[in-house]
């Protein structure tokens, strides 16, 4: 079974670099390995971290977005660092590439966000101000910032001060600048950029308190496929 890429460990957490391509942990009738068969495959102690399927796991990453996973090895870590995540006190840093020239050096995405009424495989983001969805709906934000245009696309980081299902996926394709490669959220006249397989959407850093070290900062590099794609653009400018 295909090894797990560990970027960080102590006796509390597990700082998995998850690949695109496996979900975190099995939903639905969905088949297939999944990240946590891989981990409890070489960590079994897990086991007795959580409840199946999830196990240890503390927060989830879409299929196919890759980077920064943490993994509790104990019940009471998975408690605290749950609870972190529960009050807003953690710091998750994304990359991502979007169609499009953003006009901004940097912005603020605010919105409610509920399952899309059209599609329930999406979410959709609705105004704050809108009274029919309110109650239905939960706050999202999503703060972003240029780092290069590259052809007619845009690089941009992003910071969630939420946690909802596809909030950086939404709220792009909400303002117009949806992730490359995402075929759920993307717009029908968008081109394909070739080599790209899958969203370009990386969790590139958490800052997070853990039971022993405050602020404890843990990165992931880009990985080779999304770099390989920035090299290729830049390179055909």
């Amino acid at each position: 079974m295909q090894k797990v890429d560990i970027i960080y460990e102590d006796e509390n957490i597990l700082a998995v670099n998850k690949p695109s391509g496996f979900s975190v942990f099995p939903e639905g009738e969905e088949k297939g390995v999944a990240l946590i068969d891989l981990l409890v495959d070489e960590f079994p102690e897990l086991k007795k971290s959580g409840e199946p399927p999830r196990y240890g796991i503390v927060h989830r990453l879409d299929k196919k977005t890759s980077g920064v996973l943490l993994v509790a090895k104990d019940n009471s870590t998975l408690e605290f660092l749950q609870e972190k995540f529960k009050k807003g006190e953690v710091e998750k840093r994304y990359i991502a590439l979007c169609y499009g020239l953003i006009p901004y050096k940097t912005g603020v995405i605010e919105t409610l966000m509920a399952r899309s009424p059209k599609d329930r495989r999406k979410q959709k983001a609705y105004p704050l101000y809108d009274i029919l969805i309110k109650g239905k709906a939960r706050k999202a934000i999503t703060h972003y910032r240029v780092l290069k245009k590259i052809q007619n696309y845009t690089l941009i980081e992003l910071v969630i001060l939420t946690g909802r299902k596809h909030q950086i996926r939404c709220h792009m394709a909400h303002l117009g600048y949806p992730i490359a490669g995402d075929d759920l959220y993307g717009f029908r006249d968008t081109e394909t950029v070739e080599g790209l397989f899958r969203q370009f959407l990386h969790s590139q850093e958490i800052v997070i308190d853990t039971p022993k070290i405050k602020k404890k900062k843990i990165y992931c590099e880009l990985p080779n496929d999304l770099q390989k794609i920035l090299n290729n653009l830049e390179k055909n400018e």
